[in-house]
């Protein structure tokens, strides 16, 4: 049985590994971005010596440890997918992407896993500054974790340090891979993401105590530390994410054309841009859009005078290039995925730059009329990187690994049954963990300081320290 429902095998494996993917992505970001923000928290507490901002670092710290417990095992299975639905892939690959994948588990996971337990375990009976050491060690190594998993997504879009032997790719130039242009812009572009999933986590949970009066000066500080944190988070991602786009017009051209739906090539000398489009993959233009001109030249080359190519002129030369086939992607997901990245983008930073105001005219303990949106910004980064993910991955098709594999070329031989078998019980378990997620964050979020009234066994609600308590920090 070739198909199941419609479906091959190749179908169904992209669909699992594409939903697994950004069911593990919901935790990722928000470890990486939150780590940081409760370093920082640590710090103000440390240098003030106060009882109130440690008790203000206890409050997130146990929010962060139950999002670390469970993200954990959905991060177990990506690793088992290589081998079992993508045997082609981990054949051709293994010997380059094996060893950043070693690496981020030998230097980062570790690394975060056990000082997390010392730096929450260790709670009063380890010096303050030794605490402090540690939730720094963590936040540095959820930010190794995440280099060294970009690092081995970028070689797959931008194959470097290598050669092929014997229909292999085998790693000639280590620095090559570790310093790989793309795994440097995607890591500036994917780590400021994570400080705005990290910073407007925490500024829902500070604005709704704010607006209910609950310890009004912790989360006053936390409000005005995530604000700053995710307002350089969300330029960072404008800034880094423009370059990215730059880059993919040299080195994947046919993926920054299905990102703007550009299926001729301008005729003119300059490139317009389209705002909106219905593009058609079957009749091979858009059945409707709407551009401004220039600006598609000014967004690529930071000028008015210079156009890329277009999906049907890259068509002709791939075919020419890598034999007969289709190498246009699915044009309509990956264009409207780029859109909602970008728009989520944009709302990000004006909330941010609107709350830096109020901050300045002394209105920040009013959360104001933008309130309900507040507490719906910690969906907007999560969507923003979900919406990334979907136009990078699929705008690269019809390559796994570009120029070298194509997807179909690395699948395993399975029966669409039994990936169908394999993605309905991922299914369950991740939506499981993910409902598990969000209902122990937001009770413990909503209980509060010195309301702990969540507990499990592995994340034990934190002992709060009486108001006027020393730290032991420095003061």
């Amino acid at each position: 049985m070739n198909e199941i429902f419609g479906f091959s095998a190749l179908d169904l494996s992209r669909f699992q590994f594409a939903t697994t993917s950004i069911f593990h992505y919901f935790f990722v970001p928000f470890t990486v971005g939150f780590a940081f923000l409760i370093a920082v928290l640590q710090t103000l507490a440390y240098r003030s010596g106060s009882a109130r901002m440690e008790n203000l670092t206890r409050f997130f710290g146990h929010l962060f440890f139950i999002n670390f417990a469970v993200g954990v095992v959905t991060g177990i299975v990506q690793e088992f997918q290589f081998g079992m639905n993508w045997q082609g892939f981990s054949n051709f690959v293994g010997n380059i992407f094996g060893v950043p994948l070693a690496l981020e588990v030998l230097m980062a996971f570790f690394l975060e896993s056990t000082f997390l337990g010392i730096w929450w375990f260790g709670k009063g009976r380890i010096p303050a500054w030794a605490s402090l050491a540690c939730i720094w060690i963590v936040s540095i190594g959820t930010m190794i974790s995440a280099f060294w998993i970009i690092i081995a997504n970028a070689w797959m879009q931008h194959p470097v340090g290598f050669e092929i032997k014997d229909g292999r790719a085998v790693m000639t130039d280590f620095s090559a891979i570790v310093f790989n242009p793309k795994g440097l812009e995607w890591s500036a572009h994917i780590l400021t993401g994570s400080l705005t999933v990290g910073a407007f986590f925490v500024l829902a949970v500070s604005a709704y105590h704010l607006r209910r009066r609950h310890e009004v000066e912790s989360f006053r500080t936390s409000f005005k530390v995530a604000l700053v944190v995710a307002l350089v988070g969300s330029l960072g991602v404008t800034l880094s994410g423009h370059e990215q786009g730059q880059s993919a017009v040299r080195d994947q051209p046919m993926k920054y054309a299905a990102f703007s739906a550009l299926w001729d090539t301008p005729t003119g000398n300059q490139m317009p841009e389209s705002l909106l489009a219905l593009p058609s993959n079957g009749l091979r233009e858009n059945r409707l859009e709407v551009s401004v001109p220039y600006l598609g030249s000014f967004l690529a080359f930071n000028n008015f005078n210079q156009k890329a190519q277009g999906l049907n002129e890259l068509q002709r030369e791939y075919a020419a290039k890598y034999g007969p086939g289709d190498y246009i992607p699915w044009v309509w997901p990956v264009y409207w995925s780029f859109r909602v990245m970008v728009g989520l983008g944009g709302v990000m930073l004006l909330v941010s730059l609107y709350y830096v105001w109020r901050w300045r005219r002394g209105k920040l303990d009013d959360p104001g009329r933008l309130y309900p949106l507040l507490l719906a910004m910690p969906l907007a980064p999560h969507l923003a990187n979900f919406s990334g993910f979907i136009a990078t991955e699929m705008g690269r098709q019809p390559w796994i690994v570009q120029g070298l594999l194509r997807t179909q070329d690395a699948v395993s031989n399975l029966s669409p049954l039994t990936v169908l078998l394999s993605l309905v019980a991922f299914w369950i378990v991740y939506l499981t963990l993910i409902s598990l997620d969000v209902f122990l964050l937001t009770r413990t979020a909503r209980a509060g300081i010195h309301e702990p009234d969540v507990e499990t066994p592995s994340v034990p609600s934190p002992e709060y320290l009486p108001e006027g308590q020393l730290t032991g920090g420095r003061s």
